[in-house]
This record gives C-alpha cells, structure tokens and sequence, in this order.
C-alpha cells in the first residue's frame, strides 16, 4: 500500500532498512522482466485513475508534464527512487519530470524545505538518494535543518549555502505551492505518478514500481496523441 496519513506512524522509520533488501529484490526482478514479453496495456481503474476536472498544467505547448508526489519519510518512496532516477534519464525532450515533496507525513514542512533548497541549488542528482539513505538506513530522524545541513556537508556539499536555501523566501513560496498543489491532486499516499494534471498512478496502484513506470509510459503517450 501507498504511505498515507492514516498508515503512517514513527515505527515505520525504525524498519525502513528493509528498502534496502526491497531495492536488491527490484533489480532481480527487472533483470526476469527485460526479457518478459511486452506489457499489456494499462486499464484504467486498475492501473490508473482519471482526475476530472484535471488539475492546472505548469508547462506550455506541447510539452508533457509529469509529477512525482513524494516524502523523504517515505520508505516506499525510498525504494522507488533508483528505478525513478534510472527512468528519468530517458524520458523524451518533450516530457517534463517535477518532484513535489508532500505537506503529510512527518517532518514535512522541513522535508519540503530541504527538496526545494537541494533544486535551486542543482544539487537533486548527487544528494537526493543520499538524504533518502539517511532517513532509512542511517535512521536519522532530521528534525532539525542543522542536522540536515550536516547530511549535506557529509555528501561533500555547501551546507553553509544549503541553510541559505532553505531559509530563502524563494523556496518557502515553493512549499506554499506544494501544499496547494498536494491538495489540488487529492493525494492520499505517496510515491504517486501525475501525468498532464489528468492521470494517477503508482507502486501501489499498478503492481510495483516498473508496472507503475511502464503505465506512466503508456499514459504519456496517450498525452501526447491528445496534444496532436
């Protein structure tokens, strides 16, 4: 199941370790299914739903947007992650990837704050995955953004310039349109897929973190014809 507000308690940061052995098991499981036959096409209530009315696009044209809804206190999010980033890599000129830190679930305004300072600084390749590792494997609990600039300064970052960032007014307005935006999706557990403000997927929903990824596919297509 997706990490909601309902399911979610403190414990589940004292097992997340367990992501890790979950990580090892994907990438198994990847290797079985590069040589499975095609997948079927996405059925949507099984695989997806449809959001009406759509949400606001933030792109123009006919550029294809897509989201991820996430929380560092996710541990499926965790998991998810180096599929998401190996995924991210060949998506086409035309499609756009946002990352949108949720405002649930613990810690989650600072959560959002250290997202949102990692991307103005252009940091998101080399330090997310490690702020996940923290979290989850480290069982840090980064209540505080001192204990969060000292993860960054471990990842040979600036955490003098990360503290910036995150205090900035710049990125406290990007966790006032989270919040928004987290409302405008109805989102009621994360790692979830938005494709064009209309499609939701997810893990949880499609059967696994490639399923989710190959119906995102399959969705974005279907995005594109739309735009003609």
């Amino acid at each position: 199941m997706p990490l909601n507000r309902r399911h979610f308690t403190l414990q589940v940061l004292a097992t997340a370790a367990a992501c890790t052995g979950s990580a090892r098991a994907n990438a198994q499981t990847n290797t079985v299914a590069d040589a499975a036959p095609k997948a079927p096409e996405p059925v949507e209530g099984k695989d997806f739903t449809v959001l009406s009315p759509p949400v606001a696009l933030q792109v123009s044209g006919k550029t294809i947007e897509v989201i991820e809804f996430f929380s560092y206190a996710c541990p499926h999010c965790s998991a998810f992650e180096p599929s998401l980033e190996a995924w991210s890599k060949t998506l086409p000129s035309d499609v756009q990837l946002r990352r949108i830190p949720v405002s649930f679930l613990v810690n989650a305004e600072n959560f959002q704050r250290t997202y949102f300072a990692l991307e103005a600084l252009g940091w998101v390749h080399s330090t997310q995955r490690k702020i996940f590792t923290a979290v989850h494997v480290d069982k840090l609990r980064l209540e505080k953004p001192a204990e969060i600039a000292e993860v960054i300064a471990k990842s040979g970052a600036d955490d003098k310039k990360f503290l910036e960032a995150f205090n900035s007014f710049s990125v406290a307005t990007q966790v006032a349109r989270a919040k928004k935006l987290t409302a405008d999706y109805r989102l009621e557990g994360v790692p979830t897929l938005a494709i064009q403000g209309k499609f939701i997927t997810s893990p949880s929903k499609a059967g696994g973190n490639e399923r989710a990824l190959a119906v995102a596919g399959a969705l974005i297509q279907r995005a594109r014809k739309a735009l003609g």
